[in-house]
This record gives C-alpha cells, structure tokens and sequence, in this order.
C-alpha cells in the first residue's frame, strides 16, 4: 500500500532565511517538523528578492534550480557558476562560502538540501507521466498533476514515503528522490 501526503502549497508559511537575508517556504524536511540545524532532508521554495551571501550549511550538500526569474550568478568557494536556465539543478555544498547576484530582478528558486552521508538526492524536473517510489517528493511548478486521484494544483506537493504510484504531470513537476545512506551531490538536468 502506497503512502502519500499532499502539501497544499496555500498551507505553507514564509520563514526568515538562516542569515536573515530573505525568506523561504519548506515544502517537506525530515524528520518532519526539523529544525535546519537537524534536518536529514528538506525541500524549499526561496523568494529572493536581492543578491547577498548565502547561509552557510556545514554537513549539508544543496541542490538548487531557478522556477521563477532570471536567474543569478553563484560564486561558491571563488568559483563563478551562472544559474540562468530555469528547471536546471545545479549541486553544491552547503559548507561552500557561497555569493549569489541577480541577473534580472527577483526570483524564486527551489532548494534541496541533504544531510552528507546520511541521505543523498536526485534532482529531475519532468513533464511526463512518472513513477515515484520509496521517498520521493513532486512538486507541480507549471500546470497540474495527478496522484491516486489527488489533484494538484501549481506548487502543490505531494511526499511518497512506501509503496510506489504514477504521478501523471499536465504541465511540468520537480521529482526528489532521497537515498539512504549515500551522501554525493547530484543533479540531474531534466525534461523542459
């Protein structure tokens, strides 16, 4: 039997960034309702509406994609990456000295962050219909998707912890799939 929680995206709170400089929305972490100083895993949505420098994570790889906006240039650990393409992770460490600019103005971006050696994470971004298994969380970014006959509407969630089910995507969703006990940094650029 195939356990699912759905996320409504209208259900989630902003909270201040860890340096005080922005605001974001947890989607899901785990353990549910951890801290960012004791996540294994967590899921976010970033308003960012100014460059800056980004909270340090120690312990803690990244996986971050731009949804919304132009995009932004990352200098992590001195090393320029321009993120411009929306949809396309790009992972990081979260130990990393890490400096973002805007290239256009505000943006939005989705965040994945994993407890090194603990849990890793693929990072895919799809627009067909897609099977989630084990722990797998989508989000619904343009559009709607479907789910065991749970509709879900644009940046509503829905976390699949046991058992398996076909997401069937009418517009484009992130897929996270979290691995036990594996701890490198991957992404995976995916279907636009």
């Amino acid at each position: 039997m195939t356990t699912l929680q759905v996320l409504r995206a209208a259900d989630r709170v902003a909270s201040p960034w860890k340096n005080g400089g922005g605001v974001t929305r947890e989607v899901a972490s785990s353990p549910s309702g951890a801290g960012t100083a004791d996540f294994d895993w967590r899921v976010s949505l970033a308003d960012v509406a100014s460059g800056g420098p980004f909270s340090t994570f120690e312990g803690i790889d990244r996986v971050i994609s731009v949804v919304q906006g132009e995009g932004m240039a990352l200098t992590v650990d001195g090393a320029l990456t321009v993120v411009a393409e929306r949809f396309r992770p790009f992972a990081f460490s979260g130990d990393a000295t890490t400096g973002c600019r805007l290239l256009g103005g505000p943006l939005v971006d989705f965040n994945v962050m994993t407890r090194r050696g603990l849990v890793s994470a693929d990072v895919t971004f799809v627009t067909d219909p897609t099977p989630l298994t084990g722990t797998t969380l989508a989000i619904v970014f343009e559009g709607s998707a479907t789910l065991d006959g749970a509709r879900l509407g644009p940046l509503d969630a829905v976390l699949v912890t046991d058992g398996s089910a076909v997401l069937d995507v009418d517009g484009l969703a992130g897929v996270v799939v979290f691995h036990q006990g594996r701890g490198e940094l991957r992404a995976r650029p995916g279907t636009r």
